[in-house]
């Protein structure tokens, strides 16, 4: 119970700053918690998480809880049943906060909808902790909850994890099973993971989703292939120098870092990655089953006009592909895993930088410059949706901070290769511990 009371009392505090919860279910949290503490009391807990608090990211249902997956379309549903990630986490005993703010769809990578609003950067409010799991990260990151539950369909819980300097942790496909949710826009793709302070709690959460623990399995000395740039697109300098030092690191606990020369295999995806999500869109607006079990009476379709900008521009482009443009990415795909299993082939491990960028203004979109070079939409998001496509696991760590700002790398495993990547995470953050580093709000 003291543990829920801290987090409410947190919730209170830092909500009109942040902006982080659409939804603070405190009356069934309280409720959830004095079971805890009758179980334990007992000594009989459920699981280590059971008595927990964690948020929910607006796409996941609980029962109970209104979703509204950041859109004015939704608003008043409220499902009758938790989805399957969910639910093991009910089952395990722990206790659900509320829901935390995205974008519409959970398609931007930034945090703001005609719902609840724009959701801001405990390092600093003026600027964003990017998205699309940007209040789930916010949340953590404030110390209005230890864990968040989240998805990442192209980075969504790696990049904000990094922006507001915690562990984001995106599992192989596969590993984390899903059901009873919405419309999956990402396909198999889109997983559930956690945004943690802690390796330690990002393995404890992947056991409860997985449904079986994670052994140890990390090699003595492992192979790490360090990629510093994808082809021509630009790092801040800041950045890029942090992740360098994270390297050396590596080396000084006894792993083979080589860095390579260039690479270029990602290009492909990550030019028409946002093509799966936009006629993922396309589908669902044309799909008056999929809105009946969303809600809507039978045979209605939603009102547009209702969506953002950057939705009916997604809903636009999905519209407008052909068959051909969506078998092309999935030639990409297939290309890309066949490159990175002859990467695998020679190395345990990549290394990269979590974001090209640091966070940004929360009136803008995304960072219109990297390193002085003009960018698009997803310019700081380069090195992230390769490791969906693939299926791959993947961990975004904290290094040193740029400007007072978080900043982090991400560590890239073999599909299947979760415990060892947690493994090498966790010996990385207990030479270069994190903990004790909080935002001032």
């Amino acid at each position: 119970m003291d543990a829920l009371d801290a987090c409410l009392a947190r919730i209170q505090q830092c909500q009109p700053v942040l902006n982080a919860f659409v939804m603070v279910d405190a009356d069934n949290a309280n409720f959830a918690a004095a079971a805890s503490s009758q179980r334990w009391a007992r000594g009989k807990p459920l699981s280590p998480l059971d008595g927990i608090p964690i948020s929910l990211k607006d796409n996941l249902h609980a029962a109970g809880m209104p979703t509204t997956w950041g859109s004015s379309l939704l608003q008043g549903f409220v499902p009758r049943h938790d989805e399957l990630p969910v639910a093991r986490l009910r089952a395990a005993g722990a206790v659900f906060l509320g829901k935390t703010n995205l974008p519409e769809f959970a398609m931007q990578g930034y945090t703001t909808n005609a719902v609840a609003g724009t959701s801001c950067n405990p390092w600093d409010v003026r600027l964003s902790p990017g998205g699309s799991s940007g209040g789930a990260a916010a949340a953590v990151a404030a110390g209005c909850g230890p864990i968040a539950l989240a998805t990442d369909g192209g980075g969504s819980i790696r990049r904000p994890a990094s922006h507001c300097g915690l562990v984001g942790y995106k599992p192989s496909e596969g590993l984390v099973p899903r059901g009873g949710g919405l419309p999956e826009l990402f396909l198999n793709h889109e997983v559930v993971g956690g945004i943690t302070r802690s390796v330690l709690d990002a393995r404890s959460v992947m056991a409860v989703l997985a449904g079986a623990d994670l052994p140890t399995s990390l090699p003595s000395a492992a192979k790490i292939l360090f990629i510093p740039r994808f082809a021509a697109h630009p790092v801040d300098a800041a950045i890029a120098a942090q992740v360098q030092q994270a390297t050396q690191q590596f080396e000084a606990l006894g792993h083979q870092v080589t860095q390579a020369p260039a690479f270029e295999m990602a290009e492909s995806v990550n030019a028409s990655w946002s093509l799966l999500s936009a006629t993922g869109l396309a589908w669902l607006m044309g799909n008056a089953a999929a809105w009946h079990s969303l809600g809507m009476s039978p045979g209605q379709l939603p009102d547009e006009s209702l969506c953002s900008d950057a939705s009916r521009a997604s809903l636009q482009a999905g519209r407008v592909a052909t068959a051909a443009d969506l078998f092309d990415l999935m030639e990409a795909v297939q290309q890309l895993k066949r490159d990175l299993a002859e990467k695998f082939e020679r190395y345990d491990f990549i290394l990269t930088p979590a974001t090209a960028a640091l966070p940004w203004p929360i009136a803008q979109t995304h960072p219109p410059e990297i390193a002085d070079q003009a960018v698009g939409p997803r310019g700081h998001a380069v090195f992230t949706g390769f490791v969906n496509a693939a299926g791959l696991p993947a961990i975004a760590l904290p290094c040193a901070p740029v400007g007072g700002l978080p900043c982090g790398f991400q560590l890239v495993g073999r599909i299947g290769a979760d415990a060892a990547l947690l493994d090498l995470a966790a010996q990385y953050e207990q030479a270069c511990p994190w903990a004790d580093k909080w935002p001032s709000i």
